[in-house]
């Protein structure tokens, strides 16, 4: 490998695209041949450099200067300022402000921040993902043909097995015995599916591994699916997410020709084809039989169950499917071995857990954090501390389907066992953090009303229930609710979990089991006293 004495990242997330990314890399790639600096520069176009104030931002290493938002018409100042004459361009860098996401976490490397610990997004940031040639650099690959020539099906759900991973998703399955089962499934036909709809509002994680190291999911697919006897597969992708289809349709062609899918994968007799299908715009895809149905060309509607996916999926075939986050951690897992993955994170639960932090922090971001994390760490160490210093009151996890995390938990180690005993659940990874003015009525309400107008209707106590709950909340609101209310809310929530189809309807419920655990005297507030302690509800302009 050549050496090199700068690195140029020139970020290319969708909004960096939008304000000319495109233009900049080749504005880029012009000076620098230009000067005659082709030799001693290396220049990539990256994923999302988790920062978005600035976009496009260009990165120059060793020296980690940021640049943004640089236009193509800065471009040649920079390269002879910075990579010619070897001094910053001060006058093009980007605000100063804390970073989160790849370039904290390289930043952190030379000890001037928290480092996160990166397994799911190890190349994410750094590498160009439109190039298989990057991916194969940086260990890529290497699973995979480790696999097909050395292992056999039962030595992968063993190691899987051993290293403790769960499904990423939200449910904590384990994921080599879920492969086990579809593997001991007899069937001539089977399939793999990588549910990528990723529709929990405030989680964008999914969208950010596809994006920046689309191989790395093609490799764990085409692991998967030799694991468990499938030839074919399907990437099912969020319908929004364009640039991530994009991405992984290049990384399958690219795959494609250098043997990694297609035929006799490897010199063996193992074939696997790909495909990309683009979601239908429904929260309910998001729901494994419900995605299956729309593949099929059908109404995305959950199935009843059982029988499973697992032996009846696609077409009525035995089908494996896991999420973005679940198959990015398998190609490393085989790569580095069990007892590797298990150093991360508590024993029932190793390994790492990618969030998304929003809401009342100083930093929001993505991070890649070891199992186990508190939300007194996460808030203090990667979100900077609360804005304005106002107090924390509570998180909403993984999205609509999480929980309302008070603070008196604020200390429980957040892995999938610790969280359950505590009575709420680690979701899919999105972290609302919400400050001392954020009103539990008006939440679980806005929560509700998410619910209502994404269930598909096909089930009674989901479709019904989450209207009424929602009419009753408003009611809270508005000052016209009564004590009987919560007796009903508490009703609803329950029928929502025993009696609904699927998992949205069996969610649904929590945010209202939540608040009135945690909240009620706030609650019964909007009804004794006719006002909101917060002054966010309709009732009442002032605090109390």
């Amino acid at each position: 490998m050549k050496a090199i004495r700068s690195m140029v990242l020139v970020s290319s997330d969708p909004q960096s695209i939008a304000n000319g990314a495109n233009d900049v890399y080749q504005a880029l790639q012009h000076e620098i041949n230009a000067f005659g600096l082709e030799k001693e520069i290396s220049l990539t176009m990256v994923g999302d450099v988790g920062r978005h104030d600035a976009s496009p931002l260009v990165i120059v290493y060793p020296e980690a200067t940021i640049y943004g938002p640089v236009k193509k018409e800065d471009v040649h100042f920079l390269v002879e300022e910075h990579l010619y004459k070897g001094r910053v361009a001060a006058t093009l860098q980007a605000p100063v402000r804390e970073l989160s996401g790849r370039i904290a976490w390289l930043s952190a490397r030379k000890g001037t921040l928290p480092a996160e610990q990166r397994i799911v997004l190890e190349r994410a940031g750094i590498i160009d993902p439109d190039s298989i040639e990057d991916y194969i650099i940086h260990d890529g690959y290497v699973s995979l043909a480790k696999v097909l020539t050395e292992m056999k099906p039962e030595e992968i759900f063993d190691t899987l097995e051993k290293s403790g991973l769960r499904g990423r998703g939200g449910a904590g399955f384990p994921t080599g015995t879920k492969w086990r089962f579809v593997n001991k499934t007899k069937s001539d036909k089977k399939y793999v599916i990588c549910n990528a709809d990723e529709s929990e509002p405030g989680t964008f994680k999914d969208r950010l591994i596809l994006e920046g190291d689309p191989h790395s999911i093609v490799e764990a697919m085409a692991i998967a699916a030799f694991a468990v006897g499938a030839d074919e597969g399907y990437f099912y992708i969020r319908g929004e997410y364009a640039l991530a289809q994009e991405r992984v349709k290049k990384a399958i062609e690219q795959a494609k020709e250098m043997g990694f899918l297609g035929k006799n994968i490897f010199g063996t007799d193992f074939n696997l084809e790909l495909h990309v299908h683009a979601g239908a715009g429904a929260y309910i895809c998001g729901e494994e039989t419900a995605l299956i149905e729309s593949i099929e060309g059908k109404r995305g509607e959950p199935r009843a169950r059982p029988p499973y996916p697992t032996t009846n999926g696609l077409w009525g075939k035995p089908t494996l499917v896991n999420n973005v986050e679940t198959m990015a951690n398998v190609a490393p897992i085989l790569r580095n071995g069990a007892d590797w993955y298990r150093g991360f994170g508590p024993k029932t639960s190793p390994g790492t857990k990618v969030y998304t932090i929003l809401g009342n922090v100083n930093v929001t971001g993505l991070i890649e954090v070891p199992m186990g994390i508190t939300l007194r760490e996460v808030i203090a160490i990667y979100g900077k501390g609360m804005k304005n210093n106002k107090p924390f009151k509570l998180a909403q996890t993984g999205g609509s389907s999480g929980s309302i995390v008070p603070s008196i938990l604020q200390d429980t180690p957040m892995d999938f066992d610790s969280f359950s005993k505590a009575g709420v659940a680690l979701g899919s990874g999105a972290l609302l953090i919400c400050d001392e003015d954020t009103c539990v009525v008006d939440l679980a309400k806005t929560l509700l009303n998410f619910f209502r107008k994404e269930s598909c209707g096909k089930c009674n106590p989901c479709r019904i229930g989450n209207q009424r709950a929602f009419e009753i909340l408003t009611n809270i609101s508005e000052g016209t609710g009564t004590l009987n209310d919560l007796t009903d809310l508490m009703n609803l929530s329950d029928n929502l979990y025993q009696l609904s189809n699927c998992g949205l309807g069996q969610t649904a419920g929590a945010p209202i089991r939540d608040i009135l655990n945690h909240y009620r005297a706030e609650v019964e507030a909007h009804i004794r006293l006719k006002v909101c302690p917060t002054g966010v509800c309709p009732m009442s302009g002032k605090k109390v």
